[in-house]
């Protein structure tokens, strides 16, 4: 595949609405940090070490076996800096690889529900995606492909400690299990800072929608393990499973609790949201996702209906700053992206049967 595949706008397979708890639960993440022995940490490497940490694993990838999913290679210093952007916000690559002035690369599966980072702070990050929770089942398809790859590869492994990783966290297994979760009734009744502080004392730690240093948007929050050594992975996978069904009970309880305490307010707050997506004309991406939160728990409470959880999601792609120039064909500046947004958001709402306009077409229409 090249790389216009994974640029266009469509919800990727990890965005699905059938997943167990979908009304809480956006997606699953499993992330294995791995290294070959033999080579510095990409912190530290030359560009010659990373080349060859590359070429190693482009070879492991032509040999391997992985059932339905086909992979393709893509080196980041080759894509322009909107493109990484784009592959930031589909959440298949992170913040740190787009900006990595050595040799990097990303591998992806046709389906996203895979995509390897080469490179980046440690030599392999495998990550596997899945919708809704499915912390098992992800692990698993994780776990298949890196133990392909150690068949293939000299990866680092101490007797004694485990996986050998840049960020002494990750010494282990490696392991970094996340949760998106939407959380708008916890959120509501401002019990998110009581509830990260619960989660820190179990090992836990609560992160915005692109992961560490991120801030949260539309309400999304990613719940994860802190620290993997000294824990198995099905331990991790376990007690994560467990904290996540305690914060889907108590998020339910929020949800409840606004309707019983404020039905009329609750409701006006979001048709008002549901509104101003359908009709604005101006939206700034911080905007668009608290009225995609807002519609999306209307959707999950009953109160909006005839509306597709599907769009919402393509929506919540849709929004971000580079997918908003990616879809217009050109570079836009803060304003034009507002304009632009708003538009794009108008059309999927509306059926999208409308053309877009140009970008010179579409300042007429302000």
């Amino acid at each position: 595949m090249n790389l216009e595949y994974f640029l266009k706008a469509e919800a990727p397979s990890w965005m699905g609405v059938d997943g167990e708890e979908n009304d809480i639960v956006i997606s699953t993440r499993i992330r294995l940090a791995r290294n070959l022995d033999g080579f510095r940490f990409p912190l530290i490497f030359t560009d010659e070490e990373a080349k060859t940490v590359d070429q190693m694993v482009t070879q492991a990838f032509s040999q391997l076996n992985n059932g339905n999913h086909h992979f393709s290679h893509f080196t980041i210093q080759e894509m322009p800096v909107l493109q990484r952007q784009v592959l930031v916000e589909k959440h298949l690559i992170s913040p740190m690889l787009a900006n990595r002035e050595k040799f990097a690369s990303v591998i992806i599966s046709k389906d996203e529900a895979i995509s390897v980072m080469v490179n980046e702070e440690d030599h392999l990050r495998i990550q596997c995606l899945s919708p809704g929770l499915q912390l098992i089942e992800t692990y698993e398809m994780a776990n298949k492909l890196d133990c392909q790859l150690e068949k293939l590869l000299p990866i680092a492994f101490n007797n004694q400690f485990g996986y050998l990783t840049s960020c002494p966290t990750n010494v282990g297994t490696g392991l970094r299990a996340s949760v998106m979760m939407h959380l708008p009734g916890l959120s509501m009744m401002k019990q998110m800072k009581v509830l990260t502080q619960m989660l820190a004392r179990f090992g836990m730690v609560v992160r915005g929608i692109y992961g560490e240093g991120s801030e949260n948007l539309g309400n999304m929050y990613q719940i994860s393990n802190q620290v993997t050594l000294g824990k198995a992975e099905d331990e991790i996978i376990d007690d994560l499973q467990t904290v996540v069904m305690q914060i889907i009970e108590q998020e339910r309880n929020a949800r409840q609790t606004l309707l019983k305490q404020s039905q009329v307010a609750l409701e006006d707050r979001i048709h008002r949201a549901f509104g101003t997506l359908k009709h604005a004309r101006i939206m700034t991406s911080e905007e668009a996702a608290t009225c995609l939160s807002n519609v999306r728990l209307g959707i999950d409470l009953g109160i909006i209906k005839n509306v597709s959880k599907h769009v919402l999601n393509e929506c919540t792609i849709l929004i971000q700053p580079g997918f908003v120039q990616q879809y217009a064909g050109t570079t836009l500046e803060p304003g034009e992206r507002d304009v632009f947004r708003a538009k794009l958001i108008r059309e999927k709402l509306n059926d999208g049967n409308s053309k877009l306009k140009e970008k010179g077409e579409e300042k007429h229409d302000v």
